[in-house]
Order: C-alpha cells, then sequence, then structure tokens
C-alpha cells in the first residue's frame, strides 16, 4: 500500500510540472577549458629590409582540398562549436569581425559580405511546394552558403632569400577560394574564384581557431600555425613571369603542365642549394 501511494504521488508531481519550467543545463563536453589557441596572438614577421633581400619570386600555388592532407581545410563541411573549415572561418571574419576581401589579386577592389555569398552559391530559389487541394504553389527559399562545394584554395607567395639569416623564406600574401559545382541548368560543371583575402590581415582571425588533429585532440595548432609551418600539399600554378602572370595551363597541356609545375619548384630548390659549398 505505501508503494502504491508513493507511487502516485510521484506521477502527481511529474504531471504537475510544466515542461516550460524546466531549463535546460549548460552542457560543457570538454574536461578543460581551452586557452592556448583562442588567445593566442600570431607571431610577428621578421623585419626584412630591401639590402637583405638578393633573391624572390612571387608564386601562385594551388591547394585541392581532395587530398588527404589538405581534409583539415576542408571539414566539417557544416557547423560544429570547436570546428571550423577555412571557408567557414573566413566568412565568420567577413560577417562578425569586418574582414575586408577582394575581387582581385592585387587587393585593389574590395567586395561586400551580400557580393561574398552570392559567389559561394548563396541566394534565392523558386520551388513548388504542393498544398492540401493538390496543387503547387510557387515559392522563393533563400538558399544558403553551400561550403561543400569550396573544394579548392589558390594561395599567392612570395619567396625570398634573406642573406641576414642565409636562409631562403616564404610568406604568404593572399588566399582565394575556389568553388566547384554542378550547374543545375545546363548539368556542366563550373569553377569559380570566389575572391581574395589579403593573408596578413586575417592572420589575427586564423591563430584564433584549431585546426582538427587526427591523432591528438590536446594537441591542436592554429590555422596560422598550418599555413606558417607548411602543413599543407599543394603544386604550383603560376609564377611572375613576362607574360602578364599567365597560368601554366595557358600555354602547356596534359602532363607538361605537372612538368612544367615541378621544374618551378626544382629550379626554386637547385638556386638555395647552388649558394653552399659543402
Amino acid at each position: 500500500m505505501k508503494k502504491l501511494l508513493a507511487i502516485v504521488f510521484l506521477g502527481a508531481i511529474f504531471l504537475a510540472i510544466n515542461p516550460q519550467d524546466i531549463k535546460s543545463q549548460t552542457v560543457d563536453d570538454d574536461i578543460y577549458t581551452k586557452e592556448n589557441v583562442p588567445a593566442k596572438k600570431p607571431m610577428s614577421y621578421t623585419n626584412v629590409r630591401e639590402a637583405d633581400v638578393m633573391w624572390s619570386k612571387k608564386i601562385w600555388q594551388m591547394i585541392d582540398c581532395r587530398k588527404k592532407k589538405n581534409h583539415p581545410l576542408y571539414f566539417p563541411t557544416g557547423e560544429m562549436d570547436d570546428r571550423k573549415s577555412l571557408i567557414q572561418l573566413l566568412l565568420k571574419g567577413i560577417r562578425e569581425e569586418g574582414l575586408v576581401v577582394y575581387d582581385d589579386e592585387q587587393f585593389n577592389e574590395p567586395i561586400t559580405p551580400e557580393e561574398v555569398d552570392e559567389r559561394l552559391g548563396a541566394g534565392t530559389d523558386t520551388v513548388e511546394v504542393e498544398q492540401a487541394d493538390g496543387s503547387f504553389e510557387k515559392r522563393v527559399q533563400k538558399s544558403n552558403v553551400r561550403f561543400d562545394e569550396i573544394k579548392k584554395y589558390m594561395i599567392r607567395e612570395q619567396w625570398y632569400f634573406d642573406r641576414k639569416y642565409s636562409d631562403l623564406r616564404v610568406r604568404v600574401v593572399g588566399i582565394a577560394p575556389i568553388r566547384e559545382w554542378v550547374d543545375d541548368e545546363t548539368g556542366q560543371k563550373r569553377k569559380r574564384q570566389a575572391f581574395w583575402v589579403y593573408y596578413p590581415s586575417a592572420r589575427s582571425l586564423l591563430a584564433n581557431w584549431e585546426v582538427f588533429n587526427r591523432k591528438n585532440d590536446a594537441q591542436r595548432i592554429s590555422f596560422d600555425d598550418f599555413f606558417q609551418q607548411r602543413r599543407f600539399n599543394s603544386f604550383v600554378v603560376k609564377e611572375s613571369n613576362v607574360y602578364e602572370n599567365r597560368r601554366i595551363d595557358e600555354y602547356t597541356t596534359g602532363i607538361n603542365t605537372l612538368l612544367e609545375a615541378k621544374e618551378i619548384r626544382n629550379e626554386i630548390f637547385e638556386f638555395e642549394h647552388d649558394l653552399w659549398e659543402f
């Protein structure tokens, strides 16, 4: 009898509780507070004097995010609390922190956040919605940025030999997301360079977000470290030249394009190697 009364009493309590009065508790799925990367500041560049630069060349490289080494730049394709892909992070900087992006690689023509969204696939679509009576009604539906379509990044770099330190150095000057998608009307594959980011202006943003570490979640580095430490896989697509900076694929085709890209890399390696005596 006592057990029956206890069950009835507990049941009455549960029925009396209004679900709206139940407050969700704060959930932290980490056992510690991450403070290293979120509070990190990018390491300052060393001062470079013109008199110390005895050789320099501008190089454009392509980062293909479909390669395993570059996956941390592509994933996650959806929103997550403690992780962002590179394009998600850049959009955060554009929308929330005033990061200025440009239409050209010379950083002369800034574009608006609305133009950025449009170039990344966001916009409006007209869809037909079935009604209760079986008829269809056309409605305008807003579409979001398609993060999964940013599969490549173009980076512009400055390679130089500093005789003060007697070593070959490189600095990233700009980053451009490349969007690849299938046109819904024609069914053809399309490609577009979305915009250019001046890398030095984005370093403070990139230094405060982690890049996923496959082997250890407690030892992640920042996006800025990822680029400064050259942890990505890339191939050369262009070098500074007398022909208005034309791309390699504009004067070669097929396997010759890859061979030309390797030749440019090899020339840089041999230049540094020949400066030393053994």
